[in-house]
């Protein structure tokens, strides 16, 4: 069992960066697939961006490529997004995701075993 702990999360204006983590225990981070999803108010949730066990892969959504960036460390079992120039619309409460089956990264909601409990982003303009 996987337990994962959402970090860094917070407001800030238009413009300004945050960088997330994501905390990996109960297994080995190596075994997984990681990813980033949100979901803003009255919205399904929806991906952001995936890492792969190596970390060699890496893809996002179109909505945040060039903007954000997806990491992880194996030495601290921990995953990143390092977000720039962020925008109103991305406020939402973000959720990083674990998943041990897909074979190099994976965009599917319902293709992760594990989620953590989310952490809230607000950006006012």
């Amino acid at each position: 069992q996987v337990q994962l702990v959402e970090s860094g999360g917070g407001s800030v204006q238009a413009g300004g960066s945050l960088r997330l983590s994501c905390a990996a225990s109960g297994g080995t981070f190596g075994d997984y697939i990681m990813g980033w999803f949100r979901q803003a108010p009255g919205k399904e949730r929806r991906f952001v961006a995936t890492i792969s066990r190596s970390g060699g892969t890496a893809y996002y959504a179109d909505s945040v490529k060039g903007r954000f960036t997806i990491s992880r460390d194996a030495a601290r079992n921990t995953v990143y997004l390092r977000m720039k120039n962020l925008k109103p619309e991305d406020t939402a409460v973000y959720y990083c995701a674990a998943d041990q089956s897909a074979a190099v990264v994976t965009t599917l909601y319902s293709q992760y075993d594990y989620w953590g409990q989310g952490t809230q982003v607000t950006v006012s303009s």
